[in-house]
């Protein structure tokens, strides 16, 4: 069970089988990567608005990888355990004209810094943002031969941004390569379910996973456990609900109300109101039994003002 450990120097932008192992472990060992923002370090704590207009999009999602996982081959599943997650005391939001959730409402570009201590964040007060960082893209190589790029999640894994994939959580992966060739990256210290102005809080992170491989059940999709923890919703929650035919259409009508709500009683701009909402507003899929009619509802935690 060796202990191993993954810089900076070990950065890729796409899905590629055909890329290099930039290290090779064992079943069992433990790796402890250094990962980039997700901007590639192109986005600093001192960047402004006109320096985030200027950065490389090609070097969006900088990942830690690949590793080789020596025992790993086609149709075994990968678990990973997530052993430790580190961020680095600061990150960052955006929007971006074109993209997120709420792209016709919001076309001006944005940029908002974060200040994150050990588990908060009081950077946009009165909200007082709890820190559950987790890996937004975690992978294994893809079966396809070619260059891929990061952004689409699939069958191998990828940039999932699932929010609850924090310490304590394990995740299953299928093998579709030998060695599997994983990387990870894009850590958020926090996301809301839904990720809706396009980031969570970006940061860099230091990041401990374990693997080991798994032969005794199968996989055709990522599978995770997580670990009980404290809610956000604790104190109970505003509920903004959406019926209608278009999920989609619904979850923005049900985040624009959130934002305006935020904004209206707070006093924030709707451009940092919406930036609240993707580190903390949940959207869910209350029902789909209904005629085709579903209903969608964004949760916003009561928690996150309660000072």
């Amino acid at each position: 069970m060796a202990e191993h450990s993954l810089g900076e120097e070990a950065i890729h932008h796409r899905w590629n089988a055909a890329l290099p192992a930039a290290l090779t472990i064992r079943s069992g060992d433990t790796v402890h990567f250094r990962c980039r923002d997700s901007s590639d370090g192109q986005v600093t704590p001192q960047s402004k608005l006109a320096d985030f207009l200027r950065i490389d999009r090609a070097r969006i999602h900088a990942l830690t990888g690949p590793v080789f996982v020596e025992e790993a081959r086609p149709g075994d599943v990968l678990q990973i355990d997530v052993l430790d997650i580190r961020h680095g005391g600061w990150g960052w939001s955006s929007i971006v004209d074109g993209l997120g959730l709420l792209r016709e409402r919001f076309r001006a570009p944005h940029l908002f810094i974060w200040k994150l201590e050990n588990e908060w964040s009081d950077s946009l007060t009165p909200a007082r943002v709890p820190l559950r960082p987790f890996c937004g893209v975690m992978g294994v190589a893809p079966a396809a031969d070619g260059d891929f790029p990061t952004r689409p999640p699939g069958p191998f894994g990828g940039n999932l941004d699932v929010r609850d994939l924090t310490r304590g959580a394990t995740l299953y992966l299928p093998v579709m390569r030998p060695g599997a060739l994983f990387s990870t990256g894009d850590i958020h210290a926090a996301q809301g379910d839904g990720e809706v102005c396009l980031n969570g809080i970006e940061c860099p992170a230091d990041v401990s996973l374990r693997f080991k491989v798994r032969r005794d059940f199968a996989l055709t999709a990522p599978m995770a456990e997580t670990p009980a923890r404290p809610s956000m919703a604790s104190a109970g929650e505003w509920l903004f609900i959406e019926p209608g035919t278009d999920p989609l259409r619904a979850a923005a009508t049900a985040t624009s109300r959130a934002v305006d709500f935020i904004a209206e009683r707070w006093g924030m701009t709707p451009e940092n109101a919406y930036v609240l909402c993707s580190a903390t507003l949940s959207l869910r899929l209350s029902q789909v039994v209904n005629g085709g009619v579903v209903t969608v509802t964004a949760a916003l935690p009561k928690g996150i003002f309660s000072s």
